[in-house]
């Protein structure tokens, strides 16, 4: 069978590219690993995204928003603080607000049941997509026109392009011989979600503490969504708690500025560390998402980054396929390779950098980073520039993130 795209990984990002590139007339299969009833649970298992401005509007133009607005919760404000443990209510640092911008919201929170089985729904609706639940990559090869698959049971695939959307040890990468540079930051991130007594008024948390940070992210009602990074082995003791006694570790970092607080779902650990792919790019082929890039979440832009990769592929393959262009060609996956290697470079050094220079309870480093914040905040300009930044509306933006 022959394709335009073959797209190794159902999880987000192999979805939205397939939607997107259906819009420019091209066929695509997604291949995924896991069953589909693994993605296509209605129950809510705590895991949740923050999703930029520009995320939403790439889910609007695939046609997905109008299925999801109702179910997320808008971000009106955040606030970052150099906490520490007992003072984690206290804020003290910088507060950004969407007020600063004419575009709307700085970004949406969204639970993953809800945007994965809209994702699938859409590509089940489209004649251009085709989805391979519990199928298995084995082997890959590239001729002058075309890439080959071979998958688990010998059945044998033909396409244009190859895409690999399979995730921080893609095995797409690997066969193509790309490798990879990174390390680990000796932290584990602790996901769940909770309940609270108080509103949350749509405002997201970041409190830095010695350990590493913590994130407080709103969602629809009287819940957040919780990213909390621990040393390595402090995080697997506290995993193997009781809820109850995994409450009262969490209690004096999150502070009671939300009234009593309560486990929503499941609870999940997630080892950090960095990992960027040496090119997004071979013959045929193009790494987007985690495949491309893992870095730590302390900014919460691992989702957005591989949206932004879907947008730009989708972009420059868009353009191609317009200008009659082979858009599996060298010369046209370059144009997304230098897009998007400075842009991932930068934001994977930012995070590395903040995760190095706040996880610590260093005096002289506190006072240094507590100016700057204080800095930042009495600026009226610069404080606008990261609103933009956290909203992801800077920069060059391919067609489906512009408004």
């Amino acid at each position: 069978m022959t394709y335009d795209l073959i797209i190794v990984g159902g999880g987000l990002n192999g979805p939205a590219l397939a939607l997107a590139a259906a819009q420019s007339g091209l066929r695509s299969v997604v291949i995924d690993a896991l069953p589909r009833a693994v993605l296509t649970h209605n129950d809510f298992d705590g895991r949740s995204y923050a999703l930029a401005l520009s995320s939403q509007r790439l889910l609007r133009g695939l046609g997905l928003w109008d299925w999801l607005a109702d179910d997320s919760q808008v971000m009106n404000d955040i606030k970052v603080s150099d906490g520490r443990v007992g003072d984690a209510s206290v804020f003290l640092g910088l507060h950004f607000s969407s007020s600063e911008i004419e575009e709307g919201p700085m970004g949406y929170m969204l639970e993953d049941r809800y945007l994965r089985r809209a994702l699938l729904d859409a590509i089940d609706s489209n004649d251009h997509v085709t989805y391979r639940a519990e199928t298995r990559v084995v082997a890959q090869e590239t001729s002058l026109s075309e890439v080959r698959i071979t998958l688990e049971n010998g059945e044998t695939l033909h396409g244009r392009l190859l895409i690999g959307a399979d995730g921080r040890q893609s095995g797409t990468g690997q066969r193509a011989g790309i490798r990879r540079t990174g390390w680990g930051y000796g932290q584990t991130a602790l996901v769940c979600a909770i309940a609270h007594e108080k509103p949350h008024d749509g405002v997201a948390h970041q409190l830095f503490m010695p350990p590493g940070p913590l994130a407080i992210l709103p969602l629809p009602g009287n819940r957040s969504s919780i990213v909390w990074s621990e040393k390595d082995s402090r995080a697997q003791a506290i995993q193997a708690l009781s809820d109850d006694d995994y409450l009262q570790v969490l209690r004096p970092r999150f502070g009671d500025f939300l009234g009593e607080i309560s486990l929503a779902g499941q609870r999940y650990l997630y080892p950090l560390n960095l990992t960027l792919a040496n090119a997004f790019i071979g013959d045929r082929l193009a790494l987007v998402g985690d495949a491309a890039h893992g870095m730590h979440p302390i900014a919460g832009q691992g989702l957005n980054a591989g949206l932004r990769d879907v947008g730009v592929l989708a972009h420059v393959i868009d353009h191609a396929v317009k200008r009659g262009e082979d858009f599996a060609s060298p010369l046209v996956l370059e144009r997304y390779q230098s897009w998007r290697r400075f842009d991932t470079a930068t934001l994977a050094s930012s995070t590395d950098l903040f995760n190095r220079l706040f996880s610590n309870d260093n005096p002289i480093l506190r006072a240094g980073r507590d100016l700057g914040m204080a800095l930042i905040n009495n600026t009226p300009a610069l404080r606008r520039t990261f609103v933009r930044e956290a909203a992801g509306i800077t920069g060059d933006l391919p067609d489906l993130m512009k408004v």
